[in-house]
């Protein structure tokens, strides 16, 4: 929340838009890549771990092993990148 207000959003509305992406993201998880035609279990989790934060992914092992360890991946390579890029748009 610090860091989008030293953005220049608002602290409050990102605080809501990430929880409502994290129950989308656990309630939808599953559901849309059947719907796709997604099989492989290690895609769901990167997709489940980058796209629905720690909601998302602390339900991603009920569903299937290999996609809880692959959202657990995502999740911190995301976090990461993401602390790098912030920190390149704040200097720059």
């Amino acid at each position: 929340m610090g860091i989008a207000e030293r953005l220049g959003g608002l602290p409050s509305l990102t605080a809501v838009l990430v929880s409502v992406t994290g129950i989308l993201g656990a309630m939808l998880g599953p559901p849309i890549p059947n719907l796709i035609g997604v099989k492989d279990w290690a895609a769901r989790g990167v997709a489940i771990g980058t796209a629905s934060h720690g909601i998302g992914t602390a339900c991603a092992p009920q569903v299937n092993e290999v996609a809880g360890v692959f959202s657990g991946l995502a999740i911190s390579l995301n976090a990461l990148a993401t602390s790098i890029l912030l920190l390149l748009r704040l200097l720059f």
